[in-house]
């Protein structure tokens, strides 16, 4: 996995309605990268769902919320009318399969999908927070959140 203190990896992918979302052109914004290994999964749902209930409190916090995984554009649509997501962009990290998840050190080559992980990203583009969760175990977003609050680099 990609190391606190490193320079994140630059990524343009498309989100569920097909526009690209470049991590360079959110350059003076926290951003929280929330990789998850597969859709239409429970885990994968309450995970990011979370990101959707607390979009608020990430604007307050000059933060964005991306979800991350490999399932095609189509499928994230899909998934997030079900979902009711509106403001959180689920990006597709299908083609060139999981090539964002591998240059972040993610991917689960075994599987073809990603770890269930968060990577902060302060507003110059370092990487501050980074951890893995159990593929069976939603990630704590209070505990993105209480980062963000702290102010911490």
């Amino acid at each position: 996995m990609i190391g606190v203190g490193s320079k994140a990896p630059d990524f343009a992918l498309k989100d569920q309605n097909g526009k690209t979302v470049k991590l360079s052109g959110l350059t003076g914004k926290k951003v929280l990268l929330s990789f998850r290994p597969l859709a239409w999964t429970a885990v994968s749902h309450d995970q990011r769902k979370s990101l959707e209930d607390n979009h608020a409190q990430f604007d307050r916090l000059n933060a964005v919320a991306l979800g991350i995984g490999v399932d095609s554009v189509p499928s994230n649509k899909a998934w997030a009318a079900s979902m009711a997501i509106k403001n959180t962009s689920l990006l597709s990290d299908f083609w060139p399969h999981g090539d964002v998840a591998k240059s972040y050190g993610v991917f689960r080559e075994k599987e073809g999908s990603s770890e269930r992980a968060n990577i902060l990203i302060d507003e110059e583009g370092k990487v501050v927070f980074a951890k893995t969760y159990p593929i069976a175990q939603q990630p704590d977003i209070e505990e993105i959140v209480k980062f963000l609050q702290s102010g911490r680099k």
